[in-house]
């Protein structure tokens, strides 16, 4: 049942698929999130619905075609959502190369350039390198022109790099880096490139350290329709607590490659077995489709995300059971209604709504371009 349509993927601040890409699920497919709803009130009719406080009888009522007046045609919101899943990029300046090795792997925040910042906001943020890491002077270090920030000519091994700056993350602590989890993930220059050392996940937009991660729809039909299995996070989670996400999703930590991960968080996320999304089943496998990509600043932060997209058919009698505490709760929803969903609540950074788009839809291509807005290699 694959299709030779464009698919379109959006995500929260990312994303940009404008390779042409074939998609067992949609003719063209878009996948965005909207975070920064999180702390806006949504109004259904009358009622008001908190944005992380909602139930799944909103969602379904919503998704009816009474609630929906955007048109299929009309993609002005999407755009919309792809400017503010990229928000603060005119900041850049802000931040100086973190280079090892002849090699940028990452950005700091050197300061404030005039026209970026009010003078409220800059006497509470000056500079992350000179508020915190200037005072690791064995660990980091300007070069003598001003222009970069580099680790120590001392550290000369990856382990020898790896321990510096972990020991600097657990300086500053989770009251700077909250949400520290002891997950390391690669530093290089590109995707597959040599990796110069291990950072923690937390700590990785502080350093603007490029992040890669896999995220997978499942999707099954029923009567000729297809439906999408839909996530709703854990109240305690410490990133998005309470917003709907895709069925599947995780970082791409060191040592791990994208299948297996992919294959891990299935069973970890929604206790789909091995044997159905492994590569060798040939009815029901997780499938890549393509990869969206974002940059998102805010403050010190320079949020740098490639996110690998999968598919996944699922039987239709199979029910997602959450095996890590980590997603409270999972409803199917049509596809052809998710995009009404996305529009009146919380998602986190990569969650999903599809809908049907066509070349026919108005400003087409440049969506398309438009979804990799950050760096994808």
């Amino acid at each position: 049942m694959a299709c030779n349509h464009h698919q379109l993927r959006l995500c929260h601040s990312v994303r940009s698929s404008i390779a042409s890409l074939s998609s067992p699920l949609l003719p063209t497919r878009l996948t965005l999130s909207s975070r920064t709803l999180a702390s806006t009130p949504i109004r259904v009719g009358s009622p008001s619905v908190s944005a992380t406080c909602f139930t799944w009888d909103d969602v379904v009522r919503i998704s009816d075609s009474q609630y929906s007046s955007r048109h299929s045609s009309d993609l002005q919101g999407f755009f919309e959502k792809i400017r503010v899943c990229n928000r603060g990029l005119e900041k850049q300046s802000d931040f100086l190369p973190f280079v090892i090795e002849d090699q940028t792997v990452g950005y700091i925040h050197k300061g404030l350039s005039s026209n970026t910042i009010c003078t409220a906001e800059r006497a509470a943020i000056t500079s992350f390198f000179d508020d915190h890491l200037k005072r690791f002077s064995n660990v980091f270090i300007f070069t003598q022109d001003n222009s970069h920030i580099m680790l120590h000519p001392v550290l000369r091994t990856p382990n020898e790099r790896t321990r510096a700056v972990g020991d600097v993350v657990k300086c500053l602590g989770e009251e700077l880096i909250p949400g520290i989890r002891k997950e390391l993930y690669p530093v290089a220059s590109s995707f597959g490139a040599p990796v110069f050392f291990l950072l923690e996940r937390a700590a990785a937009p502080y350093f603007g350290i490029k992040s890669y991660g896999v995220h997978m729809n499942g999707y099954t039909e029923r009567n000729g329709q297809k439906y999408l299995w839909i996530g709703k996070r854990s109240q305690v989670k410490p990133t998005y607590p309470g917003m709907l996400d895709h069925l599947v999703a995780g970082g791409l930590p060191h040592g791990i490659a994208c299948k297996e991960n992919v294959m891990k968080e299935c069973e970890e996320e929604a206790g789909i077995p091995r044997s159905m999304s492994k590569e060798t089943c040939l009815t029901h496998r997780a499938v890549p489709v393509g990869a969206v990509s974002y940059g998102d600043i805010d403050g010190y932060r320079y949020k740098r995300d490639v996110l690998f997209c999968y598919d996944l058919k699922l039987p239709d009698d199979f029910i997602p059971k959450n095996q890590d505490g980590e997603v409270e709760s999972f409803r199917l929803i049509p596809v052809s209604q998710v995009a009404d969903v996305l529009f009146l609540y919380s998602f986190s950074y990569c969650s999903p709504a599809f809908v049907y788009i066509g070349p026919d839809s108005l400003g087409y291509l440049e969506l398309l371009q438009s979804l990799r807005r950050g760096d994808c290699l």
